[in-house]
Parts: C-alpha cells; structure tokens; sequence
C-alpha cells in the first residue's frame, strides 16, 4: 500500500493556517477526504524558501507558501482555498490565458511580464517572471497548476533608468557635437553672417580662425587677432574669473555663459558673454556683445538708488520740518530768557533771578528729552541693557502712574508669577511704559479702564515674521485702554516720527516712534490692536534673557552736593569742544578732582603714555584726528590695564561703542548732562 507523507509538512504560517482552518463546508471537504496528490503537492511547497502558489480542481483553488505571503498584502487573510479568478480578479484576465495553456498539459515561462494590479489601493504597473506548470494525479490527469513567481519591477524600472540615463548621455554627446562647427565649414553662410563673435582656437588659447563679428564689435581683423592669446585682450579686473574658465577648459569640461569684458582695438571695452567648447584638441567659442544689456542694467541701477535716495530726502524733511518747529520753540524759550537776565544783570536787577534761570535750564532739559526721541526712533540711541524684571520695575512706576493718569481712570496691574528675564534698558522702559500710559489717558478724556500686564510667550515661525522678529522666547509688557481707538489709516501710521493726531501743542508725534525705536533696538518689537470706539492695546516684545537667574535690585544714587567730595583723584577729560571740555574741567576741580586735558586722541595718548597718575579717562565718542573715543579707550588700557572709562557723548555711535557692549569699567553718559549727574557717575565709577 502506497504511503503518503503526514499533512501538512513542517513548520509553516500556511501549513497550520491550513490545518486550522474549517473545510468541510467547502468543495474540498475535510483535509483527510483530500486527494493525494493535493496533500503530496501542498507538502512540497509549503516550506519552500522561493514564493509558490498553487491551483487546484476545475475552480483553480488558491493555495500559497510563507514565501508568497508578502505578495498578497491585504488579500492575505482570504487567500487560502479562495478561487483566483475572485483573489486575482485585478490581473486574472491578464493571466488567465497562460493558465488555460498549462491546464491543457502545456507548461508556460516568461520573464519581466507586465502586470497591472491593485496593491494597497493604488493601481501599479508591475513586471513578473512566474512559470506555469500542469499537476498530474495518479491517474495522470491534469488536476491543478503549479506556479514558482518573483517579481521584478525594480530590476525593470532599474534597467530602464539605465538606459534612460545612457540615452541621456548619448543625446548629450550628439548635442555637444552638433554645437562644433567643423573646420570645413568654418567659411560657411551662418559663419559669415552671424551677429556673435565666433572664433576657433588652439588647446593653447590662441585665436586660429575668427568670424567677421570680430572686426565689427572689436575692430580686429582675423591677422591682428591670430597674433594674440585669449587672455591678452580682457580686462584685468576680470582675470581671475577668466582663468577659471580656462581650467575647466582644460579639464576638457564646456564653460556657458562666461561674461568678461574684452578689449576693443581703439582701446575700448565691450562686455562678451562666451560660450566654449572643447573638442578634438581645439575650443569652438561663440561670443555674445551684452554691453547694452549691461549698460541698461547700471542704468536701472542708478536710477533705483536715486529713487531710495528721494524716498530718504523726503522722510528727512519730514523728520526736519518737525524737528525745527519744536527746537525753534525750545531755542525762543532759552535765548529769551538768557537775553532777560543779560538785560536785568546789566541794569542791576538781580532780584527774582532764578525764574528765568529756570526757565532756560527747563528748555535745554526738554531739547534733550526730544533728541533721545530722534535717537530712539533712529536707533541711534546709546543703550545700558542689563537683566531686568518687568513685573517688579512695572510694580516701582504703578504709583507714580496712578497719579499721572488722575482719579477718573481706574488702573489694574497684572504680574506675571514667573516671568522671565529680559535684557533691557530699565529706564528707558520706564520711560516707554509712561509714555503708552499718557497715550492711554489721552484716548479716554472721560475716564475708562487703563490695563498694564506682562507675560511669556513664544513666538513660533509665522507669529515672528509678523512682527518682524526672530523666532523665540520673549517677554510682553501690554497696556491696554478701552478709549476711543485707532482707525486704519491712523494705526498705519502709528510709529512715522512726527505724526499726531492730539491738537496743536499737545504731542510731538514722537512718542510711539522713540518707543517702536527703543524696542527694536533692544531686539524686539511693538504690535499695535485697536478698535474704534473700543479701544487700543500696545505690547512690546522684549526677548528673554538666557543664564540669568536672579535680580540684583538697582542701588539708588545718593545725593551729591556740589561741593568738594574727591580725595585727589587724577582725571584725563578729552572733548574736541572748547566750552563742553572746559565745563567738566571745571566741574570736577571744584569737586575736588585734578584734572587733565586734551583736545583729541593723539594728545591724550601722549599723556597717557607720561608717568602721570591717571585714575579715570572721560572722553568724547565722536574725535577729530582719525582716533575716536573707543579706540583712545582701548590704547589706554593697553598701556594702562583696568583704566576706568566714561564716555559722553551727544549721539549714539553705536559702532565705536562695539554695538552697546562694553567692557567692565567703561560707561556712557549722554549729553547734555547736568552738573549732579556728572559729579555722581563719576564718584560712582572712582568709588567703585
């Protein structure tokens, strides 16, 4: 008796989802009324290592190895026993005719087959190779089909990259090779009569053979150019450039688009865009005349300079006209009351001077007040940024606010637990934060409800670039105001310098601008909301100050008399100013101090270089003689290390301060400063 092997074989995921599977309801009826040749069949493919499939009975029932798993993505769980026409229905009626062929006894291969399918919901174009073969039972009929698969769509879609890519370079070739134009044809019409300059030379670069393009855009005949090399005729400031096309050239590399200016024969340049190309131990060049594209381009060049340029002239006479209207009023103020007491000292009247004392320091104090607003908005301004809490400098100026603002608008305060650290300008934030609570009072002449608040926030890519600013951490201080609002056109308008909407001599239109300066100069910005009849909110964004883990309360300066406080002290005050140099001189030698001076750089360094004792240098940024004031610090503590430095002066330069970074021991006061102020810093810096 005939004995056939166990079913199912081995170890296999089909062969136990097989034998677990319910098939008596099925046309095959339990595993064990199976015919022998399935099971014999089945056995054989189950633990095969190559992906095999197999069909069986009139319904061509499906049947798979491990291998073939992964073909049948989503179709794998009703695979088994399905008929193919149902799983395959996608390809069937690609596949079926070879099918039929090998049920009739004819076995059939081939290679690289194309199939379209449905894999994972998308429809793909696939290639296969697979065979067909008949299975004979033991009465040598043809009971199934057997069939070993593989796809190959890589290696198709490889191979046809390949030769793609071969095409590619073959067209590349042929079109390199169209673009040379044979020795034999050098005289020929389009030679002739073509606008570009072309030319034949020698691997050496010497001209061979020329166009008459040549002589009409270079005046050189074909002789006069075949006793120069390329390089003798262009235009030294583009020599460099040349020269790296010639090592392509001689790398044997195409150079496009070469521009170069060429020298005429009258002397004269004109500007050549060159195409070369080697070949054959000779380079075929083709020159096209640019010099009026070029020219055009310089054209347009100027006349968009001249066009910013106007633009710049008319914001500066914006910002002029406003300016002079209110230095005019500030000068009438100082003038007239200086020229009041020339007047009463010379009739001897000295009685109830001081009102007009006052009255004139007042008006210097406010011209000052309105330059650091210029500055501010210009970003000009000299800065002394250092770690700052918002919440408890806002916190110090409530009261002070509160009172400025009156009784008829209520105000609320809303700190932020845990807010970052900033590195800012305190006082000029306290100045800022006054300056939007007055706008505030301003916009609600009837009384309202007046907001400042602070927080953290972080602004992502899209938030930044709308506020023009760098994505990141920032620190808000908003004050908000239910007043009367903005409307578009004056919102737009909110920071130009100058602009007010507040009656005649109540604003200067400064305000916003000095505020929108200060902040960007501090790396960040102002945002602006209103809403007519609704009211206006303004945050500034300051950025976060990294490492900075406590606050050190800032000390108060004591107040200094005027008189005598020094010990002896050797100060050196440089100012190219007469009066502005001689004040501090007097100033400080009242107070006690021995004092130095020099009128630019190159004298104080001579100074500093003597014996001389010298405890502090005082100088002004801006000098005359090609040393300013940064670079007469920085020799100074060359020669004389840990020298302390104050530096006055009447407008920001930024750059000789190194952008608002100093050195421990150097410090700036902003002219005009007044005689306590002077005599305080510089107790500060000598005690310090």
């Amino acid at each position: 008796m005939t004995r056939y092997p166990r079913f199912p074989a081995g170890d296999s995921e089909a062969g136990r989802k097989i034998a677990g599977m319910d098939w008596a309801a099925t046309s095959l009826g339990p595993i064990e009324q199976w015919p022998a040749a399935l099971k014999i069949h089945l056995n054989l493919i189950l633990n095969c290592p190559e992906s095999m499939y197999l069909l069986w009975g009139a319904d061509l029932l499906f049947f798979h190895n491990d291998a073939y798993a992964p073909i049948l993505g989503p179709r794998l769980d009703t695979a088994l026993g399905a008929r193919v026409s149902e799983l395959w229905s996608d390809v069937w009626d690609q596949v079926e005719p070879y099918a039929e062929q090998a049920m009739a006894g004819q076995p059939y291969h081939c290679e690289d087959l194309p199939l379209t399918m449905a894999r994972f919901g998308t429809i793909e174009r696939t290639w296969w190779s697979f065979s067909f073969s008949p299975l004979i039972d033991e009465y040598n009929q043809v009971v199934g089909l057997f069939c070993v698969t593989n796809e190959t769509t890589r290696r198709v879609l490889d191979q046809r990259a390949l030769r793609a890519s071969e095409q590619r370079r073959l067209d590349l070739i042929a079109d390199l090779e169209r673009r040379v134009v044979e020795r034999a044809h050098e005289r020929g019409l389009t030679w002739q009569v073509s606008p570009d300059l072309l030319s034949v030379m020698t691997a050496d670069l010497h001209f061979e053979t020329t166009n008459p393009a040549w002589r009409l855009v270079l005046g050189w005949t074909d002789d006069e150019l075949s006793r120069f090399a390329f390089a003798d005729l262009i235009h030294p400031e583009d020599a460099l450039r040349s020269q790296e096309a010639f090592n392509a050239l001689g790398r044997n590399h195409p150079v496009l688009n070469l521009e170069n200016r060429y020298r005429r024969k009258d002397g004269g340049y004109r500007w050549l865009s060159w195409v070369a190309v080697p070949e054959g131990g000779k380079l075929y060049c083709s020159a096209r005349n640019i010099t009026a594209e070029k020219q055009q381009a310089e054209a347009l060049r100027v006349a968009e300079d001249a066009l910013r340029q106007s633009q710049k002239m008319e914001a500066v006479g914006q910002l002029t006209g406003g300016l002079a209207h209110d230095f005019n009023n500030l000068l009438m103020g100082v003038s007239g009351n200086i020229e009041l007491l020339k007047d009463r000292v010379a009739k001897g009247r000295i009685d109830n001077l001081e009102r007009h004392i006052n009255a004139a320091l007042e008006g210097t104090r406010r011209a000052a007040a309105l330059t650091h607003r210029l500055l501010a908005f210009s970003r000009r301004q000299t800065l002394d940024p250092k770690p700052t809490d918002v919440d408890r400098l806002v916190e110090g100026l409530a009261e002070l606010i509160r009172r400025t603002v009156g009784p008829a608008i209520a105000m609320d305060v809303m700190g932020t637990p845990g807010l970052w650290a900033t590195l800012v300008d305190a006082h000029q934030l306290e100045n800022a934060l006054l300056n939007l609570c007055l706008n505030a009072r301003d916009a609600m002449p009837d009384g309202g409800q007046l907001l400042i608040e602070t927080g953290n926030t972080t602004l992502g890519a899209a938030e930044a670039a709308d506020l023009e600013l760098l994505e990141g951490r920032y620190v808000t201080l908003c004050v908000s105001d239910n007043g009367t609002g903005m409307t578009a056109e004056v919102l737009e308008r909110a920071f130009d310098p100058f602009f007010t909407t507040k009656p005649i001599g109540m604003g200067t239109g400064l305000g916003l601008s000095m505020i929108y300066g200060f902040a960007r100069q501090s790396g960040g910005g102002v945002q602006i909301t209103s809403i007519i009849g609704k009211g206006t909110q303004v945050c500034i964004y300051l950025p976060v100050q990294d490492n900075t883990l406590a606050f050190e309360p800032e000390a108060a300066l004591p107040e200094q008399p005027l008189g005598p406080s020094a010990g002896g002290e050797t100060v050196l005050v440089v100012d190219d100013e007469h009066s502005v140099r001689t004040f501090m001189a007097e100033v400080l030698t009242d107070l006690g101090y021995r004092v130095l001076e020099a009128d630019m750089g190159a004298a104080a360094l001579a100074i500093l270089q003597s014996p001389q004792t010298i405890d502090l240098l005082i100088s002004d940024v801006g000098l005359p003689g090609g040393m300013n004031g940064r670079q007469l610090a920085d020799a100074a503590r060359a020669l004389r290390p840990g020298l302390k430095v104050l530096f006055v002066t009447g407008y920001a330069e930024t750059a000789a301060l190194g952008h608002g970074r100093l050195e421990p021991g150097m410090h700036v006061l902003t002219k005009p400063f007044s005689i306590p102020a002077l005599s305080e810093r510089v107790k500060e810096l000598l005690d310090y």
